[in-house]
């Protein structure tokens, strides 16, 4: 699952937030259409200002201002193919993030090491401490800045490692 950020689409502003009030707010089970009816999706979960929307290869996080409702519906500014071309464009973008070298940030945000090495199932991240962990591969995150998160914070990491004798465990947090 992806925050496609940014992702405001051609849906005019007009219709959003009129539309929306008038014939009431998305729902989970909704289903998505582009502006000529084809079909986009279905809302799976709503997440404060967000939806998350699961296309026929997909599932992405995007901003209710993004869609207008309409006859039960909601409307989006993308056909299928587009979200979806959309999305792989940002998961490739992730993933070559994830490279040596990288700095990697923690559950808070703040810096907690580099990305030592990258292989198909983990990441091995050296700490600040110095210690190095490998974490699963897909228990990191490469995003848009070119730095990579991990679900933990230093001190959990930091703890997983005393917890192994400095083997480095692998955690797979997200």
């Amino acid at each position: 699952m992806r925050l496609i950020s940014g992702l405001l689409v051609g849906v005019s502003m007009a219709l959003a937030a009129p539309a929306a009030q008038a014939q009431g707010a998305p729902a989970v089970g909704m289903q998505v259409t582009d502006v000529n009816g084809g079909a986009v999706g279905t809302v799976t979960a709503i997440n404060g200002d967000n939806l998350l929307v699961k296309t026929d290869k997909h599932e992405a996080l995007l901003p209710k201002a993004s869609f207008a409702v309409s006859d039960g519906k909601l409307l989006f500014g993308m056909t299928q193919a587009q979200l979806d071309a959309e999305i792989e464009k940002s998961q490739a973008a992730a993933d070559a993030a994830v490279v040596a070298g990288a700095t990697v940030k923690g559950l808070q945000g703040s810096e907690i090491g580099k990305v030592d090495s990258v292989s198909d199932s983990g990441v091995v991240i050296a700490l600040s401490s110095g210690k190095k962990i490998q974490v699963a591969r897909s228990g990191v995150r490469g995003n848009p800045d070119g730095t990579v998160s991990v679900g933990l914070t230093a001190d959990q990491l930091e703890a997983v490692t005393k917890a192994s004798d400095g083997a480095g465990a692998a955690p797979s947090g997200k």
